[in-house]
Order: structure tokens, then C-alpha cells, then sequence
């Protein structure tokens, strides 16, 4: 009978130490699911094309760009289908914090320098009180310094500004979505431009194809144009990521690569053939 019960209740107690141990592990995965935690890498670059991601990077990093646009390939095998021909941009950006992130450049298209200053407000998180998408503030200046012998232009007649909200959402593993309202602001303006002015919305996408390469795509459309010339930006790439470096291989119509370039100056139609190939290349330090 002793024996009996001592077993009872032994089987009593390994059950009941089971049920709690569930029980607590249970509880446990229930607090770390709703644990407030942020959603990183919606994008793997700063760039998703022409035009700049949402992503920032970490306090302390420095980044190295170059890109590439060569001629259309509309000019066949006279012109190497536009390899005979390049436009080039040098670019050198850092991070103060893991929001702010600051940069400049240098294009070979109408010899500009550029600069910009990058803001995320808000960071898309998971869990308690979570954010279904990011928000980041990007304004850039460029000054044009392609010296025109017709006119004596003043410095700020030769600025240009844009500003722009990158909103995004990384939907899933493999896909992330973005919209970008922009403006365009010149100081002055051609006899032949119509608008100081230029308002556009972007939208673009990035779908996963293998852990180290994916597809993106980027459409600008004008709300109100610099001229009737002027045709909305669109861009298809590929980007493959080794290690510290970021290859995107694009084709776009779209001749420059800061914002009031391809959103308010593209002039070539993409469904006619006239489609630059480039490429951006882009390199980390971790300085701090």
C-alpha cells in the first residue's frame, strides 16, 4: 500500500512539474511574441535604383559608391550598344547615427555636385505597439556647373532641390514595397521649361530571387513636368550582394542619377529602345 502510494504520488509530481514547465515555456513564447522588436534589411542598399531606399546605415559606417550609365542601346553596334558612351557619378556618404546619414557626390552629367541629408522617422517593428512600415526624409541638393557662355548665371541660379518621403514596407521575406512622393524645386528655369516646380510619385519594389540576389523595379510619374519633353523615369535591376559589396545592374531611361535629375529631366522613352545599361557599385567601412 505504502509502496503504492509512494509511486502515485511520485507520477503525480513528475506530471505536475511537466505541466508547469509547458505551462512556463508557453508563457514565455507568448512574452517574446510580443516583444517590440524592429524589422531590418527591408532593402540591402541605400539605393534601389536610381533613387535612394529607406535604409540608412549603422552609426559609424561609411559607404563608397560608384555608378554607371552608358549610352542607349538603341545605337546598335556603332556605338557597342551604348558602351562607346558613359555617364559617371562618385559618391561618398557616412552615417552620424543610425538614423542621420549624410552624403556628396559628383556627376559627369552637366558636371554636378550633390549633396544630401537622410532622416528616418519611423523604423517598422513587429510585436507590442509595432509599425507596419518605415519612413525616411531625404533632401538633396545640386549645383550645376556645365559653364554655359550664352548666359551669366549667379550661384543659386545654377541650384537645384529636391525632397522627398520614402515610405516602405517589407511585406515578407523575399518582398518590400516603397512609395516616394517627391518635389523638385529650381531656381531658375530655361524659356523653353514651364515649372519651377516638379511634383512626382515613385514607386518601386524588391523581390528576392536567391539569398544573395534579387529583382527591383522603379517607376517615376510626373504630376506636373519641366517641359513636354520630359518623359516619367522607369528602371529594372538586378542586385547581387558579395560580402561588403552591393553589384546593381540596371536598365533604365534615365541619363542621371540624382533626384532632379531622372525625376524631372529624362527624355528618353523606355518602350522605344532608349535604354541606358548601367550599374552602382557600392562599398562599406566600418569606421567607428
Amino acid at each position: 500500500m505504502t509502496k503504492r502510494f509512494i509511486i502515485t504520488a511520485i507520477v503525480l509530481c513528475y506530471s505536475l512539474a511537466v505541466w508547469a514547465q509547458d505551462d512556463l515555456l508557453a508563457s514565455l513564447e507568448a512574452e517574446q511574441s510580443n516583444e517590440k522588436t524592429m524589422v531590418e534589411a527591408t532593402f540591402k542598399g541605400t539605393r534601389l535604383i536610381n533613387g535612394h531606399t529607406i535604409e540608412t546605415r549603422k552609426k559609424g559606417v561609411m559607404d563608397f559608391i560608384i555608378a554607371h550609365r552608358f549610352g542607349t542601346i538603341d545605337g546598335g553596334t556603332y556605338d557597342l550598344f551604348g558602351l562607346d558612351n558613359a555617364t559617371m557619378r562618385i559618391g561618398l556618404e557616412y552615417a552620424f547615427s543610425d538614423r542621420f546619414y549624410l552624403g556628396v557626390g559628383r556627376s559627369s552629367f552637366e558636371k554636378t555636385y550633390d549633396g544630401f541629408v537622410k532622416y528616418r522617422l519611423i523604423r517598422q517593428s513587429k510585436g507590442a505597439g509595432s509599425m507596419p512600415f518605415s519612413a525616411t526624409w531625404l533632401s538633396t541638393i545640386a549645383i550645376k556647373t556645365l559653364k554655359d557662355p550664352e548666359n551669366d548665371l549667379s550661384f543659386s541660379d545654377k541650384v537645384a532641390n529636391s525632397h522627398q518621403l520614402l515610405i516602405a514596407s517589407k511585406l515578407s521575406s523575399g518582398v518590400s514595397l516603397q512609395l516616394m512622393p517627391t518635389l523638385v524645386h529650381r531656381n531658375l528655369i530655361r524659356e523653353e521649361d514651364e515649372n519651377n516646380d516638379v511634383f512626382a510619385l515613385g514607386v518601386g519594389g524588391r523581390i528576392k530571387l536567391s539569398q544573395r540576389m534579387a529583382l527591383c523595379v522603379e517607376y517615376y510619374h510626373q504630376f506636373q513636368k519641366l517641359n513636354d519633353n520630359t518623359t516619367d523615369a522607369i528602371a529594372i535591376g538586378v542586385d547581387i550582394e558579395t560580402g561588403g559589396h552591393v553589384f546593381q545592374l540596371q536598365f533604365t531611361n534615365a541619363t542621371s542619377m540624382i533626384p532632379k535629375g531622372f525625376v524631372s529631366e529624362t527624355t528618353n522613352d523606355f518602350f522605344e529602345g532608349e535604354i541606358h545599361f548601367g550599374f552602382n557599385v557600392s562599398r562599406t567601412f566600418q569606421l567607428k
